[in-house]
């Protein structure tokens, strides 16, 4: 299989289906109501959606790429005065990170590196600012690279609203239902890089690029490269299959936040991306990765039957994300 597409039966209705928001934005309630039915289904089979219709500028995200590759491939002595830690800022270098373990399983650390940001303005609590604040660092032999990443935030600020808001309505609720709580979120911004073997080298048995996980917060942007070594996403009808792509969507999943929120009618979208690929084993690619969360004391209450399934106890958003985050930091 490509990551171009998923196994499917002729006419049968795609698991991960593309949303166009034009019609959700602009369109009449019938078209809203069929587009709003359409989320409501993928999220209870696998997670996922891909949105087109978003405005993002392509060529926005390809120079992020560009500058972002300028610092990967600089050497790593260069690289090292901007380490950081998992939920932190900076660079996450090779070993720093082994999404498996969020799962309990004790794979080998995830062969990628990261560039990592979070939330730009500083809260007023200084209990929250010391948890969830600090300055974005941002590397100084790439000076282009803030303004093009700060540019990118405003627009996955606004596309995360529109998502909410399509989420709120997509289970009968109001529109405000998420978006509410989202006055002074936190989130985080990744750009991930995965190298080829010739930089990672060999992958040992049960690595890769990322291991699988489901996300944490509420919902994950992602803009992706296709690739033999790729992103795939787990079905119950399906098990994993390559994700569909197409270069001018984002893929759109929720994460243990949202599922939670959701009462599980909603599942967080497992998901993995594969090592280097024998046959091209120097793939590279490179992913955007935005990762929605709610404002800080944000109480999260599962959404009552007959919408919800299950009724979880109402946890902090923010300290849930924490014990989350601190699972798949590798010691």
């Amino acid at each position: 299989m490509t990551e171009a597409t998923t196994a499917q039966s002729v006419g049968q209705q795609p698991r991960i289906p593309t949303i166009d928001l034009r019609p959700w934005l602009t369109g009449g309630p019938e078209a809203r109501a069929e587009i709003a039915r359409t989320v409501d289904e993928a999220l209870q089979t696998a997670g996922f959606l891909l949105v087109t219709g978003h405005g993002v500028d392509p060529s926005l995200r390809e120079r992020i790429r560009a500058a972002a590759r300028e610092f990967f491939t600089l050497p790593a002595t260069v690289k090292e005065p901007y380490a950081a830690k998992v939920g932190g800022r900076g660079w996450l270098g090779p070993g720093a990170e082994a999404n498996g373990y969020s799962e309990g399983t004790q794979t080998p650390p995830d062969l990628k590196e990261s560039l990592t940001f979070a939330t730009h303005e500083p809260f007023e609590d200084p209990e929250i600012n010391a948890e969830w604040y600090a300055p974005n660092v941002w590397p100084a032999e790439v000076p282009e690279l803030q303004a093009l990443c700060e540019e990118y935030l405003a627009r996955m600020g606004e596309l995360e609203n529109q998502l909410l808001s399509l989420l709120g309505e997509a289970l009968g609720l109001e529109a405000d239902f998420f978006t509410r709580h989202m006055s002074h979120p936190t989130y985080g911004f990744n750009i991930n890089w995965y190298p080829g073997t010739e930089v990672v080298g060999e992958p040992e048995p049960g690595q890769f690029r990322i291991g699988p996980h489901t996300d944490f917060g509420t919902v994950t942007i992602l803009d992706r490269q296709a690739g033999k070594g790729g992103l795939q996403v787990y079905t119950d009808e399906g098990g994993w299959e390559d994700a569909p792509y197409d270069p001018d969507a984002f893929t759109i999943n929720i994460g243990d936040l949202m599922a939670r929120w959701t009462g599980d009618r909603w599942r967080s979208g497992r998901h993995r991306v594969l090592p280097p690929p024998a046959d091209a084993p120097a793939e590279e690619l490179m992913s955007l990765v935005y990762f929605g969360e709610c404002t800080p004391g944000t109480l999260v209450e599962s959404v009552p039957a007959p919408v919800g399934r299950v009724a979880y106890e109402p946890v902090d958003s923010h300290v849930y994300l924490r014990a989350q985050l601190d699972a798949i930091t590798v010691a």
